[in-house]
Order: C-alpha cells, then sequence, then structure tokens
C-alpha cells in the first residue's frame, strides 16, 4: 500500500519519532512510504497546499509522525491539519494512525486530537503507537514497533478500525452575554492578565470578556496574542536548554516574562477551533517552552473563558483542568457559554479574587502529581544539558524522590515485619490501626488547644497562621465568614 507519512516534527528528517518509522519501512520494502515534511515546511505549505494535496489523494494510509509538545501537537503540525480539513481535498474512507515519541506527558491528549481531527474528516483511524523517546535503541521498542505495525496491517485487512468518537456536527450553542456598564480600572486594585486570540469576528467572546473585566473586583490588562508577531512555534532546538533563551528574536520571551507572568493571576479567553484553543493559542502554548520545564507561574490562580460546545469536547476539557494542575496554580474556573454565560462568568470573578485575596492554593491531583513526577524524573537525567531546569527543581524541592524517605522506608520494614509474625500480628489486633491515625489525633489535639483561648475569653488567635476569632466576635474568621 501507498502510507503517506505526514512528518509533524519541525525538525524535518532530524525527527527522532521518525527514525521509528524509516525502521519499518526498511523492514517491509512491500510497502511504498512517502514522507512529507508537514511540520518542517509548514510556511510554504500555507502558502502553496498542492504538493500535500496530491499526496493525500494517493495514500492508502496516513500516518502522523511526531514528538508530544505542550499536551497536543506541535503547533506546526497543529497548522497543517487545519489546512487539511480546510484543503477539501477527497480523502474520507482512507484509514489514518499515528506514531508519537515523548516521555509520556500526556500523550493521550495529543493522541486524542489527531484521532478527532482525523474522524472530521472522515478517516477510518486505528489507534496509534506512543513511544518513549529512547524507544527504539531497545530490543523491547523495536519489537513494540514492529507489532504495531503488524496490528495496524491486520485491522486494515479485516476492514477494522475505532468508533467514531467526535458527536455529529450540530450548531453550536452561544447564550447570549450581558455585558454590564464596566467600572474603570484605575478604580480597582491589583492586575489580572487576560491572554486571547479574539479577532473582530468574535463578538461572543469579545463579550464575555467585557462582562468578565465589569464584574471582577480587580483590575485587569488584555494581551491579544493576534497583536504580536509571533515568527513561528517551537523548533525543539533546546536552544533555551541552559539559560532559558529562546532562539528566536522576535520578543515572545520578553512578553511573556514581563506582561504576562508579572500578574496576580492568568484568564485564557478562546473559542473553540478543531477540537482545541486553536492554532493560535498552539503557537503560543508552545513558545512557552523557553520557560523549559520549570513551573514558574505556581501559585497564581487561573482561569479560562470558553466560546463554544465545550460539553463535546471531552479531550479539551481534560488538557484545560491538567495544564493548571502541572502548574501548580488554582483554577478559578471554566466559564462557557453554552448554558449560562453570565452565572458562569461572574462565579470565576469572585472565586478567581477569593484566590487571590487570600493567596488560595490546593494540593493537586493525580493529573498535576503524575505529570510533576514525570518531568522531575526527566530533569534529573537531564540535568547536564537542561540546567536552569535543573537549577529551579533542585531550588524549589522538587526532587522529591521516595528513595530520600529513609525513615519512612526503615519503619514500613518494621511493620512489615510485624505483620509477618503471626504471634505478633494477633497480639497487636486492632492497635495497627491506632497507631496509623496516631499523627492526625495529634494534629486534631493540637487545634483543640490553639483554639482552647478563643473558647474562654473571645480573643483572637491564630491558627495554621489564619486569623481565627473567638466567640465574643460571633465565631467568624478574619475575612468575615463563618467558622
Amino acid at each position: 500500500m501507498n502510507i503517506l507519512v505526514i512528518n509533524g516534527s519541525p525538525k524535518g528528517k532530524n525527527s527522532a519519532t521518525l527514525q521509528t518509522v524509516l525502521y519499518l519501512q526498511i523492514l517491509h520494502p512491500e510497502h511504498t512510504f512517502e514522507i512529507l515534511d508537514a511540520g518542517a515546511k509548514i510556511k510554504l505549505y500555507e502558502r502553496d497546499f498542492s504538493e500535500p494535496t496530491a499526496a493525500l489523494k494517493k495514500a492508502d494510509l496516513l500516518l502522523f509522525s511526531y514528538p508530544v509538545y505542550t499536551f497536543v501537537a506541535p503547533s506546526q503540525l497543529h497548522r497543517f491539519v487545519e489546512l487539511m480539513k480546510g484543503s477539501g481535498a477527497a480523502i474520507a474512507g482512507k484509514y489514518a494512525t499515528q506514531i508519537t515519541t515523548s516521555k509520556h506527558f500526556y500523550d493521550v491528549t495529543a493522541h486524542r486530537f489527531i484521532r478527532d481531527n482525523c474522524q472530521d474528516m472522515g478517516l477510518k483511524f486505528i489507534d496509534g503507537l506512543s513511544a518513549d523517546m529512547d524507544d527504539l535503541t531497545t530490543e523491547k521498542g523495536r519489537k513494540e514497533a514492529r507489532d504495531f505495525f503488524d496490528y495496524l496491517v491486520w485491522l486494515m485487512e479485516r476492514g477494522l478500525c475505532e468508533p467514531v468518537t467526535v458527536p455529529p456536527p450540530a450548531p453550536a450553542k452561544h447564550i447570549p452575554v450581558t455585558v454590564p456598564a464596566p467600572v474603570s480600572d484605575a478604580e480597582k486594585p491589583g492586575n489580572v492578565i487576560i491572554v486571547t486570540d479574539c479577532g473582530p469576528e468574535d463578538a461572543q467572546l469579545q463579550a464575555m470578556i467585557d462582562r468578565f473585566r465589569a464584574v471582577l473586583p480587580l483590575a485587569t490588562t488584555v494581551v491579544n496574542i493576534l497583536d504580536f508577531p509571533i515568527k513561528g512555534g517551537c523548533l525543539g532546538c533546546f536552544n533555551c536548554a541552559v539559560d532559558g533563551q529562546c532562539v528566536y528574536n522576535d520578543g515572545f520571551s520578553e512578553l511573556l516574562r514581563e506582561k504576562i507572568q508579572t500578574g496576580q493571576a492568568i484568564v485564557t479567553a478562546f473559542t473553540i477551533r478543531d477540537h482545541s484553543k486553536g492554532y493560535r493559542f498552539k503557537l503560543y502554548d508552545d513558545r512557552q517552552f523557553c520557560n523549559g520545564h520549570r513551573t514558574v507561574t505556581m501559585g497564581m490562580a487561573m482561569g479560562y473563558l470558553v466560546c463554544g460546545d465545550l460539553s463535546r469536547e471531552e479531550n479539551l476539557r481534560l488538557i484545560l483542568e491538567a495544564e493548571p494542575q502541572v502548574g501548580g496554580n488554582y483554577l478559578a474556573g471554566i466559564a462557557c457559554d453554552e448554558a449560562d454565560p453570565d452565572g458562569e462568568i461572574d462565579a470565576m470573578a469572585a472565586k478567581l479574587a477569593y484566590a487571590i485575596g487570600h493567596q488560595y492554593e490546593k494540593p493537586a491531583n493525580f493529573y498535576g502529581v503524575g505529570g510533576m513526577k514525570i518531568f522531575r524524573d526527566l530533569i534529573w537525567l537531564m540535568q547536564g544539558m537542561m540546567r536552569a531546569d535543573h537549577k529551579f527543581y533542585k531550588s524549589h524541592g522538587q526532587y522529591d524522590f521516595p528513595q530520600k524517605r529513609r525513615g519512612r522506608m526503615l519503619a514500613m520494614y518494621l511493620v512489615g515485619g510485624m505483620l509477618a509474625n503471626p504471634k505478633l500480628k494477633a497480639k497487636v489486633g486492632d492497635r495497627m490501626t491506632e497507631g496509623m491515625i496516631a499523627p492526625y489525633q495529634k494534629a486534631l489535639e493540637r487545634a483543640r488547644k490553639e483554639m482552647e483561648p478563643a473558647k474562654k475569653t473571645g480573643v483572637t488567635v491564630s491558627v495554621g497562621g489564619k486569623q481565627l476569632i473567638g466567640k465574643k466576635n460571633g465565631n467568624r474568621s478574619g475575612d468575615g465568614s463563618q467558622i
């Protein structure tokens, strides 16, 4: 068969991912592999899409090959997919799959992005291969690549593919947004940054931004990335690995560090396009790699203003929830215009103001903890090259390897020894669980002692650094809320 390899890496033929494809090409001379450097030639294809159109027409299988960049495919491939969908090329009914390399940091969302867009175009999609960056250098990794290709061919011979997961097209739901009279930012404290790609045609999104600015009791600054001349997407060149300086000289790093990351909170406002925030925001997200894997905005609150049918975009919602988790940010909300935009915008504005005023943070869930452990291990291994990341991780205590907790490990050996002895286990009985909660009971007792002066005299006491008021003041906390 004719296999069109859509190489989405900006490195072109030097792509690590492409080497797996070349390996399969060597093993399968019975098939024709045509390589289209979509990532490296994206500027050319923006001007003239005739070469890709001809290649798409004669292909039996489309094989997307790319590294995972920032939850999704590289911005260059994102743009290529956008051009594919707008080209009108007759590709419905053909097969499509993908091969990626990464450290498995949200490779699932990247794969789902390609799958959803392929199914939009009527392609028969088969789940792809998500390989580690170094897999091809191991026999295990090479076997997995061989097995994947054999399985791919087996499925195609039987006319099998994945079920369509993209909901059928439907008119977008846009509930009108009420915009109250604005209050001058000069009369408000603070500085919340709103990053958007809102254009003249995005009247609904603009109304959502206007309402948010009106109801938020803090001053805002709007940064429209459409107005900024971003020269291109991340090249994966690692020029920034040592000192954080991007190889581009378009001023994006300065925009990011001096105008966006200096705010008290960041709100992202966009219209859903191609199951994502759109190509322009992908360009913006990828270029933030000038910060490497450093969580430079941790502690800041974040929020999203989303125009479009977010309820139909489970993969995009996962990305929106995971981004702040990985960055160590409190997510104040995702306000959409599907059902109750006014109420959702007002609620997000209130929560964002509270988070800023009280420096409110939440512990990370699986999205954040799992993602950061991948980065932790990656930077530890690559510390000699990624020096800026290593310095940041070391100074912020992000090298939290479990083998450092030797005391806890020793205690578990002792407990394990007791459980392995039937006589000791029978003797201890229920006291094992009592011992497990002993540290928690100490915390409760400490809280009781700290609150005792307030119960007796009504004086102000401090628990965990927060002022609490006793009975004479109505049992209210320092911010007026009920204890």
